[in-house]
């Protein structure tokens, strides 16, 4: 199956709709061949028209141009992926549980139309008509866009800003995986250098905060696995970080230590002297079979070790992570992860779906969608979490996700994740310190931002960090001037 797109000046919207049907079809920029299995979407001077074809078999659906989008119509792009969407909805007997939606942020949907002042009624139809999104998605968005509301008020607050720190290393690389990261086993020289310019730029971030006039409220030291750093390199990091910011202050201060393969006992130790108030555990499954399908090479047991370790060195705000969907893993198998998750009462249990990422050694081994479990089965076992009394506190979606579904982060109560929060829904400032940062600055409730990246590799952050160093000076100049223009790398 290939996708063939014409008449528009982008076919994005068509193309990524098409994938929510067929995930692995190609684009293409030549016409089908007569009997070659494709999905044909034009705009002509005089309509829309869209064919499918597989085999023997075809379809077509046309429709007449939309009114201008000033006269109450809709753009082309939209008119022609929704007249897409209809085609291969009634081919493929599928509805996509979002219906017509490819972006990543529903929940913020909600919230800009509630601050818009739409009514509860057009948010409805929005979504339920205009997308034809399920009614249990939208109720589950719903019931997040609730929750958030006092939370978001907070990090909204004029000119606060949250600080991302990221370490690009990995002890080993899972297959699911795209993110930019070193395998210590090769790059373990790299470390150190990393590290020193890492807190020379955490150093400058405050001070250019401090110019712009920005009030600190959130840490996120993410990865990569930050513990695959040794327990001296965590406190010389985590020290910095004491030395330079006043953490009474901050409402959240979240370290990764995701791994049990590079998580022991003293550096989760580390983490709790030097004031981190929440950290992540992260199973991904509790199937030793499944670990190893992904290139873990840790156990379960493992896992429970590391948590009880976690326990007895104080920390009372543990996050852990499992994938719906990975290679060899069965509906069963994955209840199973969950039930063993809620068993430990960690504070918050995040149920991701598996995404083929197109960088990701899944994908360019070539496994296909259909060897996987049944995923939207997987995630009906949510129910579980509720049962359990967590409820779903933040979501965000991505592009080739295993049956167009979504990731929620689920909480107890009082234990809602602020910084997941803040930069999904993109209210406020973050300053990214390390290889791959990208820093986001945010002005006027959102209607004025501006990005700054560092470099993305880690060898070129160290050797180009006066050139980091120097980027980091727009933080303040951003909000000296009126309008600012985009930094890139």
């Amino acid at each position: 199956m290939k996708i063939y797109i014409t008449g528009l000046p982008s076919g994005y919207e068509v193309e990524h709709l098409a994938r929510l049907f067929y995930p692995m079809a190609p684009l293409t920029l030549t016409p089908p061949e007569p009997a070659e299995d494709c999905l044909w979407a034009e705009k002509t001077d005089t309509g829309l028209r869209v064919l499918v074809r597989q085999g023997e078999k075809s379809k077509t659906l046309e429709a007449p141009l939309p009114l201008p989008v000033e006269q109450g119509g809709e753009t082309p792009e939209f008119a022609l992926a929704s007249l897409t969407y209809d085609l291969l909805r009634q081919w493929t007997g599928i509805r996509p549980p979002w219906g017509k939606m490819t972006g990543v942020r529903p929940v913020r949907l909600i919230h800009d139309k509630r601050a818009a002042g739409w009514s509860a009624e057009q948010i409805d139809r929005f979504f339920l008509q205009r997308f034809d999104c399920s009614e249990q998605k939208y109720e589950m968005a719903k019931e997040i866009a609730d929750l958030q509301e006092p939370i978001l008020r907070l990090g909204n607050a004029p000119k606060t800003y949250s600080l991302y720190i990221g370490i690009p290393f990995c002890p080993s690389r899972c297959s699911y995986c795209s993110f930019v990261s070193c395998n210590l086993d090769r790059d373990r020289k790299l470390v150190q250098p990393y590290v020193d310019c890492l807190c020379k730029e955490v150093a400058e971030i405050r001070v250019q905060a401090e110019r712009a006039g920005l009030t600190l409220c959130s840490i996120y030291i993410g990865g990569g696995t930050p513990t695959s750093l040794s327990a001296a390199q965590l406190r010389q990091l985590m020290g910095t970080v004491r030395e330079n910011f006043d953490l009474t202050k901050v409402v959240e201060y979240t370290v990764e230590a995701g791994r049990p393969d590079c998580t022991d006992a003293e550096k989760l130790a580390v983490i709790k002297e030097y004031g981190a108030t929440r950290i992540s555990i992260n199973p991904q499954t509790f199937s030793d079979a499944v670990l190893a399908n992904i290139g873990r090479k840790h156990s379960a047991q493992d896992i429970l070790d590391c948590y009880a370790d976690a326990r007895r060195a104080g920390h009372e705000d543990i996050n852990m992570d499992l994938i719906a969907g990975l290679p060899g893993d069965t509906v069963e198998g994955f209840e199973h992860s969950l039930r063993q998750a809620i068993a430990l009462q960690p504070e918050n249990i995040t149920v991701h779906t598996l995404t083929l990422k197109r960088a990701s050694r899944i994908v360019i081994e070539d496994q296909k969608e259909n060897d996987y479990a049944d995923v939207a089965a997987m995630l009906e076992k949510c129910h579980l979490l509720a049962e359990a009394g967590y409820r779903p506190y933040y979501l965000y979606r991505q592009k080739n996700t295993l049956q167009n579904l979504e990731n929620v982060g689920w909480c107890k109560p009082g234990h809602e994740g602020y910084y997941n929060i803040y930069i999904m829904e993109e209210v406020q400032t973050i300053l990214s310190a390390g290889a791959g940062g990208s820093t986001k600055l945010v002005a006027d409730g959102g209607k004025r931002m501006q990005r700054i990246f560092n470099f993305k590799y880690p060898n070129e952050y160290i050797q180009r960090f006066a050139e980091v160093l120097d980027r980091k000076k727009g933080v303040a100049e951003f909000y000296d001037h009126d309008l600012g223009t985009e930094t890139t790398g």
